[in-house]
């Protein structure tokens, strides 16, 4: 899908609770080598509702398939349109993630950034994990707040984990939709600053958030970009040799 698609997709998704929660996931290249690596993880990964590409690398990879997708559709720039939407359409989100003890801090940040949404937030301490007595007092909270979208800012693997683990378990007052989303709260609401628009459409955004914080993301778009690389080439060579054989 374009980015209007989805966002105007999972707004419907949002607004009809006859269904099971849907989970959304958005991969970039730190998520893609780091699921190479993670069979398990992969496999489940894999069941996600929708998968839209995070990273311009992404997209750009999809250009050896027959099905090249048609634009990045971030996580960063689904929350915003979607708090938007929700406003429009009178619905409400819940948010798990944050700093512990923030909720009141960050309430307020989305009252001044987002009038009249609607918001719920969970800030879990570092030590949450998808299987623990955290998560399960997030799902009690969601369960009561009968949000239309949760957004879990928890980064990867413990968003995707979580999300699954709620869809797996809840079939009654579900929340429709899950986004998970890593920093994508900070963006929207000012506390991290994206890389310029010139900088996103020609896929530069990465170095912006390389050196915007350099010793927490250097293994990330060094490292991991260089694994990435190998990976698109051994994919490469898997298809020439399906072509051949066919």
């Amino acid at each position: 899908m374009s980015f209007a698609e989805a966002n105007q997709h999972l707004l419907d998704v949002a607004a009809d609770r006859q269904h099971p929660a849907r989970v959304v996931v958005t991969p970039n290249v730190d998520h893609v080598v780091r699921l190479d690596s993670q069979p398990e993880f992969k496999q489940v990964y894999s069941t996600s509702d929708y998968i839209f590409a995070d990273g311009m690398p992404v997209v750009w990879a999809s250009k050896m398939s027959a099905n090249p997708l048609p634009e990045r559709v971030t996580g960063a720039d689904l929350f915003v349109s979607l708090c938007k939407g929700c406003v429009e359409k009178n619905m409400s989100i819940f948010v798990v993630g944050g700093m512990p003890g923030q909720e009141d801090m960050l309430l307020q940040a989305f009252a001044q950034t987002y009038p009249r949404l609607q918001v719920s937030i969970f800030c879990p301490s570092m030590q949450f994990t998808p299987d623990g007595s955290e998560a399960d007092t997030a799902i009690d909270l969601i369960q009561q707040a009968q949000p239309n979208i949760v957004f879990i800012c928890l980064g990867m693997p413990k968003q995707e984990y979580f999300a699954f683990r709620y869809r797996r378990e809840q079939t009654s007052r579900n929340a429709p939709l899950l986004l998970c989303v890593g920093a994508a709260m900070e963006f929207a609401l000012g506390q991290k600053k994206r890389a310029p628009l010139w900088m996103q459409k020609i896929g530069m955004e990465w170095f912006w958030r390389l050196a915007s914080e350099p010793r927490r993301l250097w293994q990330r778009y060094t490292t991991q970009g260089s694994k990435y690389i190998g990976i698109l080439l051994r994919e490469r060579r898997a298809q020439q040799a399906l072509r051949r054989q066919s």
